[in-house]
C-alpha cells in the first residue's frame, strides 16, 4: 500500500501515539483509562494491520483523550500476539488488533491450538475490511478463474502461488481456490508477508497470487504488472467496479473477508468495553479515519451486532477448513 502515500512518513507521524498522548482530561477523573491502552498488533510494523492499527489510533486518540500505545509483536502468522492478549489481565488496558489470520485461521487450522478465537477475546470495534484476490502474472495465457482452473488442470503440479505465509488468510485463499476448482495441483509457496510474495509475481517468479485486496494491488493491476483475475468478496468493490467477483463467475464458496478488529481478552469489565465501544463508533464515523482507510484500498464494516458476525465466520470457515483438510503444522 506505498502507491498513493509515504508508508515512512506515516510511521514516524504515528509512532509517538503513545510516547505523546494527549491529556486525559475527563477520562482520567472517571476512572477508565487512568493510563496507556496498549494495542497489541501481531504482526511486523508496516503492513496492512500495522497500518490500520495506527490510523484507528490516530483517529481515536484526538477523539477521546486517550494515550494508545502501538506495540508489535510478530510472528507465527500472529499467533504470538494474540496468546499474549488471550492471557493478559482483563481490565481494559490490553487490546488486540485481530485479524482473520488470528481470530479466524490460527485457533481452527493449528495442529496444536493454544487459543480460542471466539471464548477468549471480546470484540470491541472493527476497525476495516477487505477481500481477497486472485491474481497472475500478465504472461500467463488466462483472463477468469474457469480459464486458470482449465490451465491447472491441464498442467499439474506446474503452476505456483505466493502467500504471506502459511496458516494465514492469503494461504488459506490458495488452498479454498484449489478446493474449489477441483482439488487442483497448484504448489503452495509461502513467504514471510505478502510484499514479498507480490513481489515475485511482479517479477515473474510466481504465477500465481492471493493478496489481500489494496490500493497497491489495484495499482499494480492498472499499470499492468499483474492481472487480477478475480476479487473473492460477493459484490463488486466501490474501488474497483471494473473487475468481476469470483462469485459472478460461479465459485460461490470463494469468499473470503478479511477484517482487522480491535478485541479486548475476555472478561475485561463492561465499562471498559462501553467506554471502548462507543469509542470505536465514534471512529468509524470519523471523516479523516474513513478517508485514511479508503485510500488504503480497504472498507469499512458497520456490524449490528459483531458477536453474531464472529459466530457466524467462525462457523463458516470451520466447516470449510474441516472439508479442505487445511491444517498448520506446530
Amino acid at each position: 500500500m506505498t502507491n498513493h502515500f509515504s508508508r515512512r512518513d506515516f510511521m514516524l507521524a504515528t509512532a509517538s501515539l503513545g510516547a505523546a498522548g494527549l491529556p486525559f482530561s475527563a477520562h482520567a477523573q472517571s476512572g477508565y483509562p487512568d493510563r496507556p491502552i496498549r494495542v497489541v498488533v501481531p504482526f511486523a510494523p508496516g503492513g496492512d494491520g500495522d497500518i490500520m492499527a495506527r490510523y484507528w489510533a490516530k483517529a481515536a486518540q484526538p477523539l477521546s483523550g486517550y494515550t494508545l500505545v502501538i506495540d508489535n509483536k510478530a510472528g507465527a502468522g500472529g499467533a504470538i500476539g494474540a496468546i499474549e492478549v488471550a492471557r493478559a489481565k482483563p481490565d481494559g488496558y490490553t487490546l488486540l488488533l485481530g485479524t482473520s489470520t488470528t481470530q479466524i485461521v490460527n485457533p481452527l487450522a493449528s495442529a496444536k491450538p493454544q487459543y480460542d478465537g471466539l471464548k477468549d477475546f471480546t470484540m470491541v470495534s472493527m476497525v476495516s475490511a477487505n477481500p481477497t484476490c486472485v491474481v497472475v502474472h500478465p504472461s500467463l495465457p488466462v483472463n477468469s478463474l474457469k480459464e486458470l482452473v482449465a490451465l491447472a488442470r491441464a498442467q499439474p503440479g506446474k503452476l505456483s502461488y505466493g502467500s504471506a505465509g502459511a496458516g494465514t488468510i492469503t494461504n488459506l485463499t490458495g488452498e479454498l481456490f484449489k478446493y474449489v476448482g477441483g482439488k487442483l495441483n497448484i504448489t503452495h509457496v509461502a513467504y514471510r508477508g505478502g510484499g514479498p510474495a507480490m513481489a515475485d509475481v511482479i517479477a515473474g517468479h510466481l504465477q500465481m497470487g492471493t493478496p489481500i485486496m489494496s490500493s497497491a494491488v489495484l495499482a499494480h493491476h492498472r499499470a499492468g504488472r499483474i492481472r487480477i483475475l478475480a476479487i473473492n468478496s460477493p459484490k463488486r468493490l466501490k474501488a474497483a467496479p471494473d473487475i468481476a467477483t469470483a462469485v459472478e463467475a460461479g465459485f460461490d464458496e470463494m469468499q473470503v473477508l478479511v477484517f482487522n478488529a480491535l478485541f479486548a481478552p475476555a472478561g475485561t469489565p463492561r465499562p471498559a468495553l462501553d467506554a471502548l465501544r462507543n469509542l470505536g463508533k465514534k471512529v468509524l464515523a470519523d471523516a479523516s479515519f474513513v478517508a485514511d482507510v479508503e485510500k488504503a484500498g480497504a472498507e469499512l464494516l458497520i456490524l449490528n451486532d459483531q458477536d453474531k458476525f464472529m459466530r457466524d465466520e467462525m462457523a463458516r470457515w470451520s466447516r470449510l477448513i474441516k472439508e479442505m483438510d487445511f491444517k498448520i503444522e506446530a
